[in-house]
């Protein structure tokens, strides 16, 4: 099971790596452009898993709300805010303002 685990942990960092700068995602958006809608909870767990991974930019990736659930998993108090922001996102509460504007939709590969 754990090679099928890796190998989906790749497809989800391969729509991540395409998050344009300065915008976010969903972990059900990136589940439901790999066709496993219902998967959001093991787009987490990879988003977890790429913490050593610098070329995958997690931090672009929030809640379905825009709220920064996977903050604690980031070295440092506020590191993911603060990547955040220096993207020109603003965060107040721990939560996006004006999600809709900075959320990017994934598509599928043609």
């Amino acid at each position: 099971m754990k090679a099928t685990n890796d190998n989906f942990f790749d497809k989800v960092y391969a729509v991540v790596k395409q998050i344009p700068y300065g915008k976010v995602t969903s972990y059900g958006a990136i589940a439901k452009v790999l066709g496993a809608a219902r998967s959001a909870r093991m787009v987490g767990w990879a988003m977890n898993a790429a913490h050593n991974l610098e070329d995958v930019p997690a931090h672009r990736v929030v809640n379905r709300k825009g709220l920064l659930t996977g903050k604690h998993h980031f070295d440092g108090t506020n590191l993911m805010q603060q990547l955040l922001e220096s993207e020109g996102i603003i965060i107040e509460n721990n939560q996006i303002i004006n999600f809709e504007t900075v959320f990017w939709e994934p598509q599928a590969e043609l």
